[in-house]
């Protein structure tokens, strides 16, 4: 009851922008793997069966599947006598090399379950459990779309990880609305930075991450199209590519680099998808600690500042 049918994925149906046959297609195929991702985490005796299941699909849409995987996990984990061990389980075995992916799938879990059935922010890494709200975000932007984006909706207070955090907390789940605009506006780059403008102007730099995110992760785009995002971004370049290599690096790490992960990296990046990457690795923080901003923020700033040097574009 609480899995969206694959129906609530379509264009049509979510009422999102169609600009060709052809990005329709992949974005309602993204929904439908990620809803069979879903079901294959719900349905496997194990996660080795899980895993045998999801490494069938697609390398282009695998990472999608491991997603929905992890919203799977994650409503088990929330629903009473569903054990609270799944999602660690899974990412401590065969999901371990796409745990950026999963995190973002909790977040979709969490948005459909009460609050106290939340996860405890303990049980993940201290500094990618940010993606979890990442995928809240996305969730609330693609369902709750009139509320979240047109109304620009933001809640205050927002307790987890904790309410101490609830500023940055709004930050990160911009970051997932910004992934969401990919779809929503349906790949067309003048809507998504149009309806970016919209918004007020502090939000912006997440919103160009969550975008540079799902614009090289899913593409839908040719190198020209690309180009131009980032030249609307203007002084949010190095957030966009900051997601950019953000993306590269979830594809590169689970093995399902495709080419036109190349094509993005160097359109925003201005780099190869495998040196984007690498940088996201170079310059992660080896002990995470937590000041005035959150670890994973400065952690974003340093690959947004390291990709724009080295790909020498500017600011």
């Amino acid at each position: 009851m609480l899995t969206p049918d694959v129906s609530e994925t379509t264009l049509d149906k979510r009422g999102f922008h169609k600009k060709s046959p052809a990005a329709q297609e992949l974005l309602e195929t993204v929904g439908e793997k990620f809803l069979l991702g879903y079901a294959h985490a719900v349905e496997a005796r194990s996660f080795e069966q899980a895993e045998e299941w999801l490494e069938r699909i697609p390398e282009q849409f695998r990472g999608f599947a491991y997603e929905g995987a992890g919203m799977g996990y994650g409503m088990l984990d929330g629903l009473p006598g569903g054990g609270r061990s799944h999602i660690t389980g899974f990412l401590d075995g065969p999901g371990e090399k796409h745990d950026y992916i999963i995190y973002v799938g909790v977040g979709w879990a969490m948005a459909r379950l009460p609050r106290f059935r939340w996860p405890s922010p303990a049980d993940f890494d201290p500094l990618l459990r940010w993606l979890v709200l990442d995928g809240y975000g996305f969730h609330q932007a693609y369902f709750r779309t009139d509320r979240y984006v047109r109304q620009q909706y933001q809640e205050q207070g927002f307790p987890w990880p904790d309410k101490a955090r609830s500023g940055y907390a709004l930050r990160a789940i911009d970051q997932g609305i910004g992934r969401a605009l990919w779809f929503i506006c349906g790949t067309d780059v003048d809507l998504v930075t149009e309806t970016i403008a919209g918004f007020a102007p502090e939000r912006h730099g997440d919103l160009y991450a969550g975008v540079g995110l799902a614009s090289t992760y899913a593409c839908g785009v040719d190198a020209d199209e690309l180009r131009k995002l980032a030249e609307f971004a203007g002084p949010h370049r190095g957030r966009l590519a900051q997601g950019s290599a953000f993306a590269a690096e979830a594809r590169v790490r689970a093995g399902l680099l495709i080419p036109e992960t190349e094509v993005a990296t160097t359109a925003i990046c201005g780099l190869p998808a495998t040196r984007a990457a690498a940088i996201t690795q170079e310059v992660r923080p080896a002990v995470v600690v937590d000041r005035e901003l959150p670890a994973f923020e400065t952690w974003r700033q340093e690959i947004a500042e390291t990709v724009l040097a080295h790909g020498g574009v500017e600011k």
